[in-house]
């Protein structure tokens, strides 16, 4: 039996934190309705669905590229990596995935896994959808935690991203320990 997987990343024009990816095997007896690109629900919304899709999926997985990988990598093989990852802890062989945007990363061949990179696939394929739900509130969740410990940059409400708020914050306050160093070098001066 071959099982499709979907795969999406949250976090690349972040200034702070890692890229998330998720890879996602829906069971295709048993719909989650309400499945949609995670930037298109409310987060009370992503919340819930995140929870269905932990109970329901065949299988679901995590991988993520750290502040410091994307400094040394670049962001784009950053979250190559962090999809791999995700990918490779896929427990169901002979998988099918489908990758949300245009490029597929590269994996360990023994798993034969084919890909396909789908544009806007997270509006598209269920599976896509679902991977998006997961990495995105799995790193609000992480971004929230860091507020916690960095309350001067607003990672409860930007989750890194480059707000007006939190660019202030780095002016006033300097990078923390979490911001990419090679985003915006001139602000960190």
């Amino acid at each position: 039996m071959q099982f499709l997987a979907g795969v999406d990343e949250v976090g690349r024009g972040c200034l702070a934190g890692p890229v998330i990816s998720s890879a996602v095997i829906l069971d295709q007896d048993n719909p989650i309705l309400g499945l949609r690109d995670s930037k298109l629900l409310s987060e009370k919304k992503r919340e819930e669905l995140f929870n269905v899709i932990k109970s329901m999926s065949l299988d679901y997985t995590i991988g993520s590229a750290s502040h410091i990988e994307i400094d040394k990598i670049n962001i784009l093989n950053a979250t190559m990596l962090s999809m791999k990852r995700a990918i490779e802890k896929l427990k169901h062989g002979c998988v099918k995935a489908y990758v949300d945007g245009n490029q597929c990363p590269e994996i360990d061949k023994k798993l034969q896994i084919k890909m396909e990179s789908k544009i806007g696939g997270d509006k598209i394929y269920p599976c896509i959808s679902a991977a998006s739900i997961i990495a995105k509130v799995t790193r609000d969740r992480y971004m929230r935690e860091m507020h916690l410990i960095y309350p001067h940059y607003g990672f409860n409400r930007n989750k890194g991203y480059p707000t007006k708020e939190h660019l202030d914050a780095i002016l006033t306050h300097g990078p923390t320990p979490i911001h990419r160093l090679t985003f915006k070098p001139e602000l960190y001066d």
